[in-house]
């Protein structure tokens, strides 16, 4: 099994696995590292914060799931946890739930010179966002944006 049909597989198979246990797929990565190849998994929660209880219930749902479909040949490490707050959003839900918080935007190459424009994220429309920066409102499409994240400054 390659690895896009890994994942896709892992996403089909965990997501309601998670959403049983009121918790949500994030991400999935599987990469080889130095200790070896690591299957992790990012789960995340609508309300409050994923703690190491999630953590290991999701862990242990997993893992059975993981054993009874025997998709990886390889020895492998299994990891689960949250993304954490710097997260990139990758859903419409993670635009929504941040308009008006501060956020940094990382461009694919550069926007009006900038690779990095640090605003206020005000609306979140089809094709772009709209962040409030200190020299006014910028409208900048999603195609030239490599990652948005909340601002840690």
């Amino acid at each position: 099994m390659n690895k896009k049909e890994l994942l896709n597989l892992c996403k089909e198979e965990f997501e309601p696995l998670l959403k049983e246990l009121g918790l949500e797929l994030y991400d999935i990565e599987y990469s080889k590292d130095a200790i070896g190849n690591i299957l992790r998994i990012f789960i995340s929660k609508d309300e409050g914060n994923v703690g190491i209880e999630d953590c290991e219930k999701a862990s242990k749902s997993i893992s059975q799931k993981l054993d009874l479909l025997d998709p990886i040949e390889e020895s492998y490490f299994l990891e689960v946890s949250s993304p954490g707050i710097d997260k990139p959003f990758k859903k419409e839900k993670d635009y929504v739930k941040n308009i008006g918080k501060k956020v940094e935007v990382k461009f694919y190459g550069s926007f009006k010179g900038q690779k990095t424009l640090i605003g206020v994220l005000l609306e979140k429309k089809e094709n772009e966002i709209v962040i409030e920066t200190d020299k006014g409102n910028e409208k900048i499409p999603l195609d030239m944006i490599s990652t948005v994240k909340l601002s840690l400054f």
